[in-house]
């Protein structure tokens, strides 16, 4: 059964993710542009570095010029943002990226774009769903790929230039050459390595890449840019003076970043620095969208300057949204993923990234020491986060308890709201907060908690555990 997630569909290889059923997703969407009469508006099509991507994205391609949509190929590994990017410039009304992003290498999958480069809503992922429920293989129509390359129906695409030149005309190059800073990159064996290097090199960064072979076993790791994953890069960071050491996701719409002295920087820092840079730095105005599994660090910043901070659930659709609709300056999520106002709708990690070395320039300071100007002005946040795997037994054991019959542990702090828009999120009048959800892409329970100091967010985080029995 195919079944879209907050970050797409994405399943095992082999079981799920086959190429029957990457042909009937394909049928499904030619179906609901037809329904949309937007079909003659062609399709961007991407793909990245993992096992089957490539094949993938021609299966798909064969399904929709089997249907008479035009579609923009682009025949080499992209990233999820650049492919964001040129479904926005060539005004289609859908596209498509073959990546599973950071999940493990024994997953794929499909992340759909509608229009203006933004990710599918839940509407238009049910439309999919609804039509895929009644398809059968013999309901798809398809031509060969070199076929569709000869009558046009099927056209190699090379954005490239255009995306590097967009990032590029938004960030301060001229401040970049004159601060001369030296950076580690760790593609963790994804896709970001060409068009980082393009920008920062252009800047006169001085620049080394770790981890940029193809290895579609993402050298053993999971490829998310964590603390737990990015222990080469923290020791290269020290051993070789760099001021700063920044990976990417798989696909390369999230990013991690390690500081001088080789500390990790949650990306909930990253995502508060960088609107704190727009606002008091560059004098820009708007307020920020996070969802419900961020630093509230975002509010306190927001309130000083007399801003608004939208709170919205899991899944960046949400948040380019809300962007969108309250016209506020950046939206983004503790898991990396980020955009500005001006930007694509989606999170783009090789921007973000961009946007920080600027950051660097700018202020003439460390990343350490912009974190501590931040604690400074705004007060201490402190989160931990905690994924649990679970049975099928135990996750109808755990809907029944968090979701039916709503039990909640006795934390010893006040609760002054307890919400279940986007699974359980307890307020306590501190100010702290903890969330249980179960994850859009994985079968893992997610559980995030944020005080004022580590141990009473570990103590939150315990009490929570301890109660589910996990």
């Amino acid at each position: 059964m195919i079944t879209f997630g907050t970050g797409g569909w994405r399943a095992f290889i082999g079981e799920e993710f086959t190429k029957e059923n990457v042909q009937i997703l394909s049928q499904a969407v030619a179906e609901v542009m037809k329904l949309q009469k937007c079909e003659d508006k062609g399709f961007v099509l991407g793909y990245d570095r993992r096992f089957l991507s490539d094949k993938a994205a021609r299966w798909i391609a064969e399904v929709l010029a089997g249907n008479k949509i035009k579609v923009y190929f682009i025949d080499k590994i992209a990233p999820t943002p650049l492919i964001m990017f040129t479904v926005k410039e060539l005004e289609t009304c859908y596209g498509a990226a073959v990546t599973a992003s950071h999940n493990p290498a024994d997953y794929n999958g499909v992340k759909i774009f509608t229009e203006g480069g933004r990710d599918a809503t839940e509407e238009v992922t049910t439309a999919i769903e609804k039509v895929i429920s009644g398809m059968a293989l013999s309901n798809i129509a398809k031509i060969d790929f070199e076929d569709g390359l000869k009558n046009g129906i099927i056209q190699i695409f090379d954005p490239f230039n255009d995306y590097i030149d967009t990032i590029i005309n938004m960030i301060n190059m001229e401040a970049i050459k004159n601060r001369k800073i030296k950076i580690i990159l760790d593609p963790m064996f994804g896709v970001s390595k060409t068009c980082l290097q393009t920008i920062l090199l252009t800047a006169r960064c001085e620049l080394e890449i770790i981890n940029d072979r193809h290895d579609t076993l993402f050298g053993g790791r999971l490829p998310s840019p964590n603390t737990h994953t990015l222990h080469r890069l923290k020791d290269m960071v020290v051993e070789k003076g760099f001021d700063i050491g920044i990976g990417t996701d798989g696909d390369a719409d999230r990013l991690g970043i390690i500081d001088e002295k080789g500390d990790f920087i949650h990306p909930n820092n990253i995502l508060a620095l960088l609107y704190y840079y727009l606002l008091e730095y560059k004098g820009w105005k708007g307020g920020v969208v996070r969802n419900v599994a961020t630093t509230h660090l975002l509010d306190k910043i927001a309130q000083v300057y007399g801003e608004n901070c939208y709170e919205v659930p899991v899944g960046f659709k949400h948040i380019s949204s809300t962007m969108e609709e309250m016209n506020a300056l950046i939206g983004g999520e503790s898991s990396g993923g980020l955009t500005i106002r001006g930007h694509i709708k989606g999170k783009d990690g090789i921007f973000a990234a961009s946007l920080l070395i600027e950051v660097l320039s700018i202020t003439g300071k460390s990343l350490s020491q912009l974190i501590d100007e931040i604690y400074e002005k705004f007060g201490y946040y402190y989160m931990v986060e905690n994924d649990r795997k679970f049975s099928n037994e135990d996750k109808e054991r755990l809907m029944t308890k968090l979701f039916e019959a709503k039990e909640l542990p006795k934390f010893g702090y006040s609760i002054s709201e307890v919400s279940y828009r986007d699974g359980l999120k307890i307020y306590f009048e501190n100010g702290g907060w903890i969330i249980v959800r179960f994850s859009g892409t994985e079968p893992i329970l997610r559980i995030f908690a944020e005080m004022e100091n580590e141990a009473d967010a570990i103590g939150v985080s315990n009490t929570m555990i301890n109660f589910l029995n996990l």
